[in-house]
């Protein structure tokens, strides 16, 4: 019978190194210094205020929303701004703390990028801004509020799957160590929810496929596996992590985890057909041509991906083996809207304290079919994730993938690890992963300090031009 493994000193240490990099990210970096995070700042808004869906104007997506909400990007804290060197200072925080009152009335806000996300998304941030409301504060204190309840709600569900985990612990601890996840889970971002979820419905499926199907356990199950769909879809094959290879012929498990997964995938298409099913077009820059162009619609998409698909095959290939080095580089930390780099030497020290977390062990044993059908899980995932970008946010026809990023990938990342790791922990690896883990939150907390307070930036795309090997080594991107 299988014996959950009671907790570690170094693994509530490194839970708590988690959560305390997560709130200073909560509250140090400036407002809308996350990928997409003005649009969904306005998709949370339009739910505090009651409403799912948003609406069409003209040529525009998006909801009638306060005035004084939308200023605090465009005007206080924009992120549409020319390429050079930024910085920010408490005068801004104070102007904008202050300037409500001057911006009454309302305008509508254009978040097409989001305007199809789940309600249930959001509904952390939405919570904590309705909450800033009720507190009176300005439209900044409630960002902060919203951005604080986003994070702590991505907390409590990792808190919940690490507890739920049946082994593997330091797979899922080392994943959450790595400093975009933390960065992240810190912001108004669903990346938080969706994180959470992930981190959730795997750990349940592991628990309830190799240690049974309790009444609790599968209510759980059929309770995640819905908000898992709708967050995003593409995770919901992660579930089938919890069966055991070879298949049982009369496991009942097999069933249960089968019939969750199509409950997930059934609300999934139930939110398609309550949004209108209807896909929103936005404009993106090509990452081949530098030119602007228009995302695909999905029919047409699809109908080129099965006219020819081993020709998609070739480009899915092509994109993942050029844009690799681009996603490892995203996963373990690039903050910003991809603009800021961590020392070059921080990206080593990730690749130490994975490899360690790895080393240190899942605390059970299973057979090399096991650890392939794990393999396969998060390769067919990373594969699932990739293709729909293609059909929905690369350009029609397209002979790469466009949009991707890494953090896409952390969901997965923790069955990747599992699937490698030994049973026992070799020798020294624990404390080794204890501190690389600690010393490479550190490094990232201080790259944002200095990043964003101290020395400014550049918000530009790609490997930053550096004059010093040594310093590209030694410092954030800004100071090479």
């Amino acid at each position: 019978m299988l014996v959950v493994p009671p907790w570690s000193m170094l693994e509530k240490l490194l839970l708590a190194a988690i959560c305390a990099a997560t709130l200073f990210f909560t509250l140090v970096t400036p407002p809308f210094q996350a990928p997409d995070e003005n649009q969904h700042y306005m998709k949370a808004l339009l739910l505090s205020d009651g409403r799912f869906l948003p609406q069409q104007q003209g040529g525009r997506v998006g909801a009638d929303l306060p005035r004084a909400a939308l200023d605090l990007h465009d005007v206080d804290f924009p992120t549409e701004v020319p390429p050079e060197p930024r910085l920010f200072d408490q005068a801004m925080l104070t102007k904008a703390w202050t300037a409500d009152a001057a911006r009454p009335g309302r305008a509508f806000g254009d978040f097409p990028n989001v305007a199809n996300y789940a309600p249930t998304l959001y509904a952390p941030g939405a919570a904590g801004l309705s909450m800033g409301d009720a507190l009176g504060l300005p439209r900044l204190g409630a960002f902060y509020i919203g951005r604080l309840v986003n994070a702590l709600t991505a907390l409590a569900m990792l808190s919940i799957a690490l507890y739920l985990l049946p082994f593997g612990r330091n797979a899922f601890l080392a994943t959450a160590l790595l400093p975009t996840f933390c960065y992240q889970n810190g912001s108004l971002s669903p990346d938080a929810v969706i994180n959470g979820l992930g981190f959730l419905g795997l750990a349940l499926a592991l628990r309830v496929g190799f240690m049974g199907s309790a009444p609790l356990r599968s209510a759980g199950l059929f309770l995640t596996t819905p908000l898992l769909a709708l967050a995003k879809g593409v995770y919901l094959p992660l579930m089938a992590a919890g069966l055991r290879w070879p298949l049982g012929r009369r496991d009942r498990r097999v069933l249960l985890l089968l019939a969750a997964m199509v409950f997930g995938a059934a609300f999934f298409l139930l939110w398609m057909k309550m949004s209108g099913g209807s896909q929103t077009l936005y404009h993106i820059v090509s990452r081949k041509t530098g030119e602007s162009v228009m995302t695909a619609p999905l029919a047409a998409q699809l109908a080129v991906l099965l006219h020819d698909p081993l020709a998609y095959v070739r480009v899915l290939f092509a994109s993942v083996a050029e844009r690799s080095p681009v996603y490892v580089l995203q996963i373990v930390g690039r903050f910003g809207w991809n603009a800021i780099l961590l020392p070059l030497a921080a990206y080593a020290l990730a690749a130490v304290m994975l490899g360690a977390g790895v080393l240190s062990g899942s605390g059970a044993r299973f057979g090399i079919g096991q650890r392939l059908w794990w393999l396969a899980v998060a390769a067919g995932t990373a594969l699932l994730i990739e293709t729909a970008m293609y059909l929905t946010g690369t350009e029609l026809d397209a002979d790469y993938i466009q949009g991707t990023q890494g953090r896409y990938f952390l969901p997965v990342l923790p069955l990747a690890l599992l699937a490698v790791m030994p049973a026992g922990p070799v020798r020294g690896a624990r404390v080794l992963f204890a501190g690389a883990a600690l010393i490479l939150l550190a490094v990232a907390a201080l790259c944002v300090v200095d990043s964003f307070w101290v020395h400014g930036f550049v918000t530009t795309d790609g490997m930053p031009p550096h004059q010093s090997v040594t310093k590209a080594f030694l410092l954030p991107s800004p100071r090479w």
